[in-house]
């Protein structure tokens, strides 16, 4: 639950903004009101890092007004936006510098006018399967208990020919996606990663037990089923610890769910304009950002990121691969970046 909620006055012309009006009245949560999002100033805290943290727990309900869907490889042809921002701490993560000075979060009640414009997309593309991601910018699950905002996406994707969803999660509060009529046509995807990595780098997020967990009602649900291994991270017993975890799932997960799981893996990289935002945000974070140690590999933006020395990434993927082939034999790698 937020502690604080900012409206932007059109978000109560929406059913589910005034839905979500009433609940937080109910609630006694602090409701303020704003022009825009970017208007959204003066957040409570004595400095930087304290109203970096209420930030975390502020959402803002507003319109999502450009409708034009970024593209989104290698996970889908587009990116869906239901929500922005994370009330995450992981500090490795990318929304630490999309998000910059507003790392607050933010949902989107037209939720109607979204999922025409992915019609749309559809419809272009048709007859081949178009797919969105409703994950680009913000963990979407962490905040649908609230809105049900991708319950309904859910059930639209389920009646669609040629479009499917995909998301992915930290988040363990799924219950009521258990029932959603997905017919097969959304791939429900849980972040997981090691003890260490999650113990170290990922406070403010479900454990790996929830998760576990989580993933297994899912499974059970009948979903398309896929874990997103990320950030693949070297530290002292890495081969250890990713073999305890993949040997973590195969056993939590039913025998008839195993088929046809995928898994996306991703090593560990950061840019300098993130390593300049976590090191502002997390002071004390044991993240390893020594630039000497990397490679530098040019982004398609023109921002080049820090990955893994060539002899590391080769080994990394090669362990990796090893585990699912020997833990998740029926299992498929979506792809390794």
């Amino acid at each position: 639950m937020p502690n604080l909620v900012y409206f932007e006055p059109k978000a109560l012309e929406y059913p589910l903004g005034e839905k979500l009006f009433k609940k937080f009245k109910k609630e006694n949560i602090e409701i303020r009101y704003t022009t825009s999002h970017n208007q959204v100033r003066n957040l409570p805290g004595e400095n930087d890092l304290q109203k970096y943290r209420i930030a975390k727990s502020t959402l803002v309900v507003g319109v999502r007004k450009s409708l034009k869907f970024d593209t989104s490889k290698p996970s889908a042809e587009y990116a869906i936006p239901f929500a922005t921002g994370c009330m995450g701490h992981c500090h490795y993560c990318y929304l630490q510098t999309t998000m910059g000075s507003k790392p607050y979060v933010r949902t989107y009640v037209n939720v109607d006018e979204i999922l025409a414009t992915a019609q749309q997309y559809i419809d272009e593309r048709a007859p081949e399967i178009t797919r969105f991601e409703a994950s680009c910018t913000s963990d979407v699950v962490g905040i649908d208990h609230l809105t049900h905002s991708l319950k309904q996406a859910i059930e639209f994707f389920g009646q669609s020919d040629y479009g499917r969803l995909r998301f992915v999660t930290k988040f363990h509060h799924i219950d009521h996606l258990l029932d959603a009529k997905h017919n097969g046509k959304t791939r429900f995807r849980f972040s997981m990663n090691n003890a260490y990595v999650i113990k170290h780098f990922e406070p403010g997020t479900s454990s790996l037990k929830y998760r576990i967990e989580a993933a297994k009602k899912v499974a059970q649900a009948g979903y398309p089923l896929g874990f997103i291994i990320a950030p693949l991270y070297l530290h002292q017993g890495w081969e250890n610890g990713y073999q305890q975890l993949f040997e973590h799932l195969a056993k939590e997960l039913p025998v008839e769910t195993k088929n046809g799981v995928t898994f996306e893996l991703i090593q560990h990289r950061f840019t300098k304009p993130a390593k300049r935002v976590i090191e502002k945000n997390y002071p004390n974070t044991q993240l390893e950002l020594n630039e000497e140690k990397r490679r530098y590999k040019w982004g398609k933006y023109g921002i080049g990121k820090y990955i893994y020395q060539k002899e590391e990434e080769t080994k990394l993927q090669k362990t990796i691969t090893s585990f699912i082939e020997e833990y998740f034999p029926n299992g498929s790698i979506e792809y390794f970046t």
